[in-house]
């Protein structure tokens, strides 16, 4: 069993910055594939980072270049750096977690564990 449990989410400017933290807990090692989810009401969640137990990462085409995801495998932490964040980033962010290497079913990425989500507002 594992347990993902977010933290990070605020209120924010757009243009500003904020980090999100997801502590794993449980049976995680590091041979783990993670993710950042996003969603907002009345639309499909959409993925926003992949990152591979190996650490390298992808990520949507809207984030590249502002968003960096890292992990730490000594304290099974998920990290999302969000910089110049712009006003489409107000969502609930979720983290989740996949034994494993990274794999896709059709075009979608699996995940089994997933947390509770932390909220991302932008002001203007």
């Amino acid at each position: 069993q594992v347990q993902l449990v977010e933290s990070g989410g605020d209120s924010v400017q757009a243009g500003g910055s904020l980090r999100l933290s997801c502590a794993a807990a449980g049976d995680i090692y590091s041979g783990y594939c993670m993710g950042w989810f996003r969603e907002v009401p009345g639309k499909e969640r959409e993925g926003v980072a992949i990152i591979d137990s190996g650490g390298i990462a992808s990520y949507r085409d809207s984030v590249k270049g502002r968003f960096t995801i890292s992990r730490d495998n000594v304290n099974n932490t998920l990290y999302l750096q969000m910089n110049n964040l712009k006003s489409e980033a107000a969502a609930m962010y979720y983290c989740a977690a996949e034994k494993g290497a990274c794999r896709k079913e059709g075009s979608e990425y699996v995940f089994t564990y997933w947390g509770q989500g932390t909220r991302v507002t932008i002001s203007s």
